[in-house]
């Protein structure tokens, strides 16, 4: 089953499902998505991106390539996205999507302003609320542009990021 019948998911789902906003939501809307196997989004790149502002006027065209950690951030948002699919609200609140691991990252391509990058998401395993990830990225007119071997997210409770409470100096004294 996907979830695809109603047509693309746009930004109100996204921002539903994964915490960024912009400038750092990187993906404009789910295309296909089957829940727990593989989701293909898609990310629009323009040339109106803040990545691009300080660029001299005379920068040619091949000086716009879209930076590869955002790249690699966009097709890791949408492995995130697939990730929380279909948890429950409820027992993923105060939760965080953390990204443990990556190999075989291989960029084979550039997208430049204009390209609408296709990211396609498969897990490849699972368990215990953490995910293996594989995929690639190609560009509309269909050039790879990137290739994923292995990406590892895991989800855990906010609270473990915290840093540690700081005894009150008094109660620090007295110890």
């Amino acid at each position: 089953m996907t979830d695809t019948e109603f047509g693309p998911i746009g930004p109100h789902r996204l921002k539903t499902l994964i915490p960024h906003r912009f400038p750092i939501l990187l993906v404009d809307r789910v295309d296909e998505v089957t829940p727990g196997q593989r989701i293909v989004t898609r990310k629009a790149v323009s040339v109106n991106e803040p990545w691009y502002q300080e660029l001299p006027d005379a920068t040619p065209d091949a000086g716009y390539g879209y930076p590869v950690a955002l790249l690699i951030e966009s097709w890791c948002q949408s492995a995130a996205l697939l990730a929380a699919w279909d948890q429950d609200p409820e027992a993923t609140d105060g939760q965080v999507a953390l990204f443990g691991g990556m190999s075989g990252i291989e960029v084979v391509g550039r997208a430049l302003p204009g390209d609408v990058l296709r990211h396609e998401v498969r897990i490849s395993r699972a368990f215990a609320g953490t995910w293996f990830f594989e995929g690639a990225t190609t560009t509309d007119d269909g050039r790879e542009v990137l290739r994923v071997e292995s990406v590892m997210t895991a989800m855990r409770p906010s609270s473990v990021l915290a840093p540690p409470q700081e005894q009150p100096a008094a109660a620090a004294a007295d110890a």
